[in-house]
């Protein structure tokens, strides 16, 4: 993996950086405290991730012991670059992760899908800033979580949720985002309702994000939600909760929160 950390070096950018260390609160006492930028885009860290994975031959070996070898050696790497504080390192090993979790899907492979899903929650105190959550645990977490049957499997979701640590939190509500998609929402609302009392920005934007998709889906089963938990929302859920909705229903939303 020091390959891929010398790709990254290259394409430092110092004025992204400082742009992105402001962007993602990285001050003394803000969010993302401690965290270091180079500056790299998504797009740029992506190229470097899918390259890797050609580079390996990622999902186009035959036999399975080579694989399995295989996986090893690369998740002993994915976990140096996750302890990296350079943000950038840590995305892009999370990346990886995704496409190698979308290999196995195309593949049917479930003992490795199980590999990836189980390193991802073994490792999930580096997932520690709102985009390594929001573009990795939907395509791990959640995809593997509503594959699952047992009602013990997504037990996990509900501790991660009423975990004290915010970026755990921010992964139980958007792992859902998968769940949504296949057009099962009990979950979702269940979960937000756990989270409804947090007092944290980016948890209430979290929670509205995913009321809205469920509006997408379902627009009544949004209307009750939002009639029964108007008065204990943040402002900024209820905002982004109705975003997509008609201007009569934003204003009625808004009205209620207000009196």
């Amino acid at each position: 993996m020091n390959s891929i950390k010398l790709k990254l070096s290259k394409l430092k950018n110092p004025i992204k950086a400082k742009l992105l260390a402001g962007f993602f609160k990285t001050g003394v006492g803000q969010y993302g405290e401690g965290d270091i930028f180079w500056g790299i885009t998504v797009p740029e860290q992506r190229c470097v991730a899918r390259d890797f994975l050609r580079d390996i031959s990622y999902g186009r070996l035959d036999d399975g012991r080579k694989k399995a070898l295989e996986n090893k050696a690369i998740f002993k790497g994915l976990q140096k670059l996750l302890k990296e504080p350079v943000h950038e390192c840590r995305l892009t090993a999370l990346l990886i992760l995704t496409y190698m979790y979308a290999v196995c899907e195309k593949k049917d492979d479930d003992l490795n899908k199980k590999k990836i899903f189980d390193f991802y929650v073994k490792n999930i105190k580096y997932v520690n800033n709102w985009d390594l959550v929001d573009v990795t645990c939907p395509r791990i977490v959640g995809t593997y979580l509503f594959n699952e049957k047992t009602v013990e499997d997504r037990d996990l979701l509900y501790k991660l949720a009423k975990s004290k640590n915010i970026w755990e939190k921010r992964i139980a509500i958007i792992s859902t985002l998968y769940f949504i998609k296949q057009n099962v929402f009990s979950d979702t609302l269940k979960i937000a309702e756990i989270l409804l009392s947090d007092n944290h920005d980016l948890l209430h934007k979290a929670v509205g994000w995913m009321l809205r998709e469920v509006g997408k889906k379902d627009e009544v089963l949004l209307h009750n939600f939002l009639k029964k938990h108007n008065k204990e929302m943040a402002r900024t859920t209820l905002r982004y909760s109705i975003e997509r909705l008609p201007d009569e229903f934003k204003k009625h939303y808004m009205v209620l929160k207000n009196i």
